[in-house]
């Protein structure tokens, strides 16, 4: 058996073709592994007829669906590589990135009929030759995705792409700059899900929530992970707390993974506790450091939430902390995953002591291939020797618990102190008037950058001074943030990261004297 990603799929539709692969929790839709697969050679041959060969970019712009799965199967079984879109990203963006990869095939949903009309409507300012439309609208220049499909046999089609073949191109969010496109091969992907299975408590016939949108590596990798696995994909088209949990209870619902800011939307619907979740065994959260409040609210209610770690550049994976752990080292991400280095180093590239705060790096078959035509920045976040620098700031203990704090780029330097904003969000989020927060540093006349917290607020009442002498105490003088201000929503790209450059513009300073 070549080592193809979509593989998985016609191996799993072999030996579990009746068992439930995907449920799309909002049309009901429901298909099993033998369906699917059907579904993704279908494609796969109509791709072919159209003439996408190896190596050929195929760009997708869809929303959490099952036709977002049989493309990225289909594609990655004839030897194409996907070009997932992030769908919030304006015309100019997309066409960045639908140029800088080259992609000549587009397969977009109905939703997005305006935008892509739009870059249609730009000529050669894409590669893209062929429109291909999942939905009824229809467009004059496109395919019909599903008139595509029934002119095919299921028949497996010929697997021309294999080991370091390329699998895909996930652009990064691009909140420190234009976005890098991560090039990912079979092979990474398949060490990614052999670190995670040697490592996770997933299970055969397991349920897992996907709620992250499939553009992301945190939904792309488990969905793929599930089909590996043989577990079942329940599928959130968009993610709402309240339907969150009552999937949860109708689906009978083993695990997931959901980054912080839905963990604290969820903690926030009113009567959670009538929700059923006695098949939960844990839920995973990454993309951002989990308050530790978080954590225990939902201990508190019988769930555990086990801190992940990982990267688009590390194809996922870099720490899991386990079960046995996740309340003793609360806070902590844990080690690195089965087959993982990780370690944490100064500026130098020197080992780190027990709590000496450095960046962390990571190591594995699984890491990025390169940054798409992008030598440079490759050679500035792979090592010779094979680390990848995140760029995140981390200590470890004695034992050797990853206790992530920060981005590097976020940090605040404040009087000569590093300050890092997690540590400050941390703190505020234990405030029971307090619903989300973003720390910035703002240029200070005195101490040349202080902290100022951007805070949504669940009570009307809380002021700035509230908030002020809610983290006296809790922090270091220096870390202690000089000014509060307050608005109804915290920007965030699309898996959940506060975008701060965002709110440093909205917020610019300078800081209170």
């Amino acid at each position: 058996m070549k080592n193809n990603i979509g593989l998985l799929l016609t191996k799993r539709a072999l030996l579990n073709g009746n068992r439930e692969a995907y449920v799309d929790s909002r049309s009901g839709v429901r298909l099993n592994f033998s369906e699917l697969n059907d579904r993704c050679n279908k494609l796969a041959q109509g791709l072919l007829k159209q003439g996408v060969k190896q190596g050929d970019r195929v760009a997708l712009m869809l929303m959490n669906s099952s036709e977002f799965i049989e493309a990225y199967f289909a594609i990655a079984k004839i030897g194409g590589v996907v070009v997932p879109l992030n769908w919030r990203l304006v015309a100019d963006e997309l066409e960045f990135i639908l140029k800088n990869s080259g992609a000549s095939v587009l397969i977009f949903g109905e939703d997005f009929d305006d935008v892509v009309a739009e870059l249609h409507g730009r000529g050669d300012n894409t590669d893209i030759a062929t429109w291909i439309q999942v939905g009824t609208s229809g467009s004059h220049f496109s395919l019909d995705y599903e008139t595509l499909l029934g002119a095919e046999s299921a028949e497996e089609p010929e697997v021309s792409a294999c080991d370091d073949d390329l699998l895909f191109i996930m652009y990064t969010s691009g909140t420190t700059g234009l976005p890098k496109g991560v090039v990912a091969t079979h092979t990474s992907i398949m060490w990614a899900l052999f670190t995670f299975t040697g490592t996770g408590d997933l299970r055969d016939a397991d349920r897992y929530l996907t709620a992250l949108p499939m553009f992301h590596i945190g939904a792309l990798l488990p969905v793929t992970l599930n089909i590996y696995k043989g577990v079942t994909s329940i599928v959130m088209r968009e993610f709402d707390p309240l339907r969150a949990w009552k999937l949860i209870a109708e689906e009978k619902i083993t695990g997931g993974l959901l980054v912080p800011a839905m963990l604290n939307f969820m903690m926030q619907v009113p009567n959670l506790k009538s929700f059923d979740h006695s098949a939960v065994r844990s839920i995973h959260s990454g993309a951002s450091p989990l308050p530790v409040n978080l954590i225990r609210q939902f201990s508190d209610i019988g769930i555990e939430i086990h801190q992940v770690y990982g990267l688009t550049e590390s194809c996922g994976p870099a720490c899991i902390i386990d079960a046995e752990n996740a309340l003793k080292k609360i806070g902590s991400t844990g080690r690195a995953f089965f087959h993982t280095d990780v370690k944490i180093v100064d500026e130098q590239g020197v080992d780190c002591a027990p709590n000496e705060q450095g960046e962390v790096w990571v190591k594995g078959l699984h890491i990025m291939k390169e940054y798409w035509n992008s030598p440079e920045a490759t050679a500035e976040t792979i090592t010779a020797d094979g680390w990848l620098r995140t760029g995140d700031v981390a200590v470890v203990d004695e034992e050797g618990f990853i206790y992530i704090q920060d981005r590097m780029k976020d940090m605040i330097i404040s009087g000569g102190e590093n300050v890092y904003p997690a540590e400050i969000e941390n703190a505020i989020m234990a405030h029971p008037d307090v619903t989300e927060v973003g720390v910035i540093g703002q240029t200070s006349e005195r101490w040349g950058e202080s902290p100022l917290a951007v805070v949504v607020r669940n009570n009307p009442d809380l002021t700035e001074a509230d908030v002020l002498k809610f983290c006296d105490g809790k922090l270091a003088r220096f870390k202690l943030p000089k000014g509060v201000v307050f608005i109804d929503v915290i920007p965030r790209n699309a898996n959940g990261k506060v975008l701060k450059r965002t709110l440093r513009e909205q917020f610019p300073g300078p800081a209170p004297v």
